[in-house]
């Protein structure tokens, strides 16, 4: 082969074999596409990094802390005492009972025997219903209450987060809020009130409302962050709230009214002026929210309003009232169970009427704060006189009848519907620390953007980190006065004899301060039982109360016979001096045609 067809065959296989060809096999090889373990692990990243993701277990560690006796004895023990509490625990009990086995009748407890609706005597806790249908019997009805008493906490403490971080500030700001709204030190004395504490809902709610209208007290109305589904599912958390209870529930509703007409007035005057409104879809979800808010209230008002027509002496009196309204001084007083200043203020407690409810210490931190938020703060002024004023009528209604002998609360007591109810003006101040919170985040919020602006001018992208843990004072001293000391006793097993006897049951004694544990007790098998303890004593059990002091006679057996009490169960170690003879029988109870067992520590009598 000649020279000259080397070439030309080299240079065929040259135009074969592109230049930009020849490197193909040695370069590294295409990124291959993620597959779907990998995309699932990076989306489980990003849920479990979300802010909210750690907020909420940041709120729940913080809660289990605060309670750790709870979390470490939660089948013993109950917290802060043996009475209101046990009421409770067997409210939550018995819904899901009711649930699970019969639904109509659920507003027909198995307390209060033989009165009708006798669920309907208190605040019920039915929003927590989920954990009602788990588990059955005392033990359990004692771990579920632990439980929702520090998920309710972790609830007071996101609620107030979410709201802050809706209408404009940041992290460090909204947890300041969540700490003072969720650990104020008057909270500690109603430790016994589940149903008082149960407010993080309602703050919740208000973040969502204002989420889905577009809504921050910065930027005020942004059509374009309008959000229908937000905005819906505020309307359900605020109806979730009213089911928990009208104590703290009527007044909420009341100022989602107020609220939602003057927002609606001022979007018809902004409309006219050719402004830009919510649109139709936010309008829609505002019309199906606003329907089962209504639903749900009035599903739940009607039983209650069943009660006072059957029991007119469950309306509220004016003494109750009286008694029960703070002075201001109760605003600077904590109760008993704060951990800083519950000794320092035992003397001034000594000199209230009803201590539990008249001592409504928001925190000293709190207030200082809040002071310098009217002040120095990243709320623009106008927000900041708004929220001025909403401390101020906060208090005012708060205060009952020690305002001017009432000028404020009496006509709403009086004329409004449903607030006749509410003779405890004090649990109101939930109000005031929302707003006191609220000012206290927008002075916290300033601190932390004037120490951004100072590492600027020293040309450094964020705060040191000494300047970024002096930012934190202010949260820990607000959690540091939120400590509590609140007690957890040991709740008594049901005895041998009430766990035998069979229903309906009268346990004796038969008072205000022992029917909680028949209540407990009877969460085993929901005999009916004729003990029972609400905001007011009914006028059947009173008699039977009254008359059972002489049992075993004839005119208390006659009368036990006639309402259909199978069983009395007396338990000696409390009953021996207010009922003496049926803690010890005689020959005489024989000729009454009843039997009687004992059982040790009971006594049970049977009337055939």
């Amino acid at each position: 082969m000649s020279t000259d067809e080397v070439s030309t065959t080299e240079a065929a296989g040259t135009a074969e074999v592109p230049q930009e060809d020849r490197w193909t096999h040695f370069a590294p090889e295409p990124p291959r596409a993620p597959g779907r373990v990998r995309v699932a692990a990076r989306r489980v990243g990003r849920v479990l990094g979300h802010e909210y993701t750690l907020v909420v277990l940041g709120a729940l560690v913080l809660a289990a802390a605060m309670n750790w006796q709870c979390v470490l004895h939660p089948s013993t023990t109950i917290p802060m005492d043996l009475g209101d509490p046990l009421l409770q625990a067997w409210q939550l009990a018995w819904a899901g009972h009711a649930v699970t086995t019969d639904p109509s009748q659920l507003w027909q407890a198995n307390t209060f025997f033989p009165d009708g609706y006798s669920f309907a005597f208190s605040d019920t806790l039915l929003g927590y219903l989920p954990a009602s249908v788990l588990g059955t019997g005392p033990t359990a009805a004692l771990v579920r209450y632990n439980v929702m008493f520090v998920l309710m906490q972790a609830l007071a403490f996101i609620g107030p987060y979410a709201l802050v971080r809706q209408v404009g500030l940041g992290r460090l700001a909204a947890a300041l809020t969540g700490a003072g709204f969720g650990y104020a030190p008057w909270r500690w004395g109603q430790s016994g009130h589940m149903h008082v504490l149960s407010d993080g809902g309602m703050v919740l709610a208000l973040a969502l409302l204002a989420r889905g209208h577009g809504y921050t007290l910065t930027d005020g109305f942004r059509r374009d962050r309008t959000r229908p589904g937000w905005a819906f599912a505020g309307w359900c958390v605020a109806a979730w709230q009213v089911s928990l209870g009208f104590g703290i529930g009527l007044p909420f509703a009341y100022l989602l009214a107020g609220a939602s007409l003057v927002v609606g007035v001022r979007w018809l005057v902004r409309a006219r002026r050719g402004r830009p409104v919510p649109g139709r879809r936010v309008l829609l979800a505002d019309g199906l929210g606003m329907a089962v808010f209504a639903a749900a209230a009035g599903l739940m008002a009607w039983p209650y309003l069943k009660v006072l027509q059957l029991h007119p002496e469950a309306r509220r009196g004016m003494g109750d009232l009286r008694t029960f309204s703070p002075m201001l001084r109760a605003f600077v007083t904590a109760p008993a169970q704060s951990l800083l200043w519950g000794p320092a203020h035992e003397a001034a407690r000594a000199t209230m009427p009803a201590p539990a409810e008249t001592t409504l210490l928001p925190g000293f931190f709190l207030l200082g704060l809040a002071i310098a938020g009217l002040f120095f703060s990243a709320w623009p002024r106008r927000i900041r006189l708004w929220l001025l004023a909403g401390a101020v009528g906060s208090l005012v209604i708060a205060m009952g009848t020690q305002f001017f002998h009432g000028v404020i609360y009496l006509p709403l007591f009086r004329w409004a519907p449903g607030w006749a109810a509410i003779r405890t003006p004090g649990r109101l101040s939930v109000w005031l620390t929302l707003t006191l919170a609220v000012l206290a985040a927008g002075a916290v919020a300033a601190l932390a953007d004037r120490a951004r602006e100072l590492a600027a001018e020293r040309g450094r992208p964020r705060p040191g980190v000494l300047l970024r843990l002096a930012l934190l004072i202010p949260l820990v001293l607000v959690l540091g006065e939120g400590a509590n000391k609140i007690g957890h006793p040991t709740v008594p097993l049901a005895p041998a004899g009430f766990r035998a006897a069979a229903g309906p049951i009268l346990v004796l004694p038969s008072d205000s301060t022992f029917d909680f544990f028949p209540m407990l007790w009877s969460t085993d098998r929901f005999p009916k039982v004729v003990n029972g303890i609400s905001g007011f004593t009914p006028k059947d059990q009173q008699a039977v109360r009254d008359i059972a002091k002489f049992f075993p006679d004839t005119a208390s057996v006659d009368q036990l016979r006639a309402i259909g009490v199978r069983s009395v169960v007396v338990v000696k170690a409390k009953a021996g001096k207010g009922y003496p003879r049926a803690a010890e029988p005689d020959s005489q109870a024989a000729g009454l045609g009843i039997t009687w067992k004992d059982y040790g520590d009971t006594i049970v009598y049977t009337l055939s």
